[in-house]
């Protein structure tokens, strides 16, 4: 399989898998409280697509990201989709998309080390 030319939609269906475990695992670490319905609350505010937009935004302004993660993370933005984003802005959902994808790209090209050092990023972007 060439990960290069895999389709960006089955990307972001990975990356978004992989950024969730991370959140949860984030949330349970972080020992607010051991209610899950509070650790939900909790995560849903790293995954919602919003907060991942707002943070590749930043990354891709700040230099974060090298020319192929933006590449990648372009090509998913602008890939044309059937579905619809049921609570967030089309645009958002774009961009969360994006976030997602570049995710799962990293971690099939076995960039395991980026791959966590921009999740981290993502999550720091969203608590500032």
């Amino acid at each position: 399989m060439d990960i290069k030319n895999c389709n960006s939609l089955t990307l972001a269906y990975f990356g978004d898998a992989l950024y969730e475990v991370f959140i949860r695992e984030r949330v349970i670490k972080k020992g607010s409280s051991p209610k899950v319905d509070v650790l939900n609350k909790e995560g849903v505010r790293y995954v919602k697509a919003s907060s991942q937009a707002k943070a590749i935004k930043k990354m891709m302004d700040d230099g974060f990201l090298t020319d192929e993660e933006i590449t990648i993370a372009k090509r998913a933005r602008n890939h044309r989709t059937a579905t619809k984003a049921k609570n967030a802005d089309p645009v958002e959902y774009k961009w969360a998309t994006a976030l997602e994808a570049l995710i799962g790209w990293l971690k099939l090209t076995g960039q395991e080390d980026r791959m966590a050092e921009l999740m981290e990023r993502a999550a720091q972007i969203t608590e500032e």
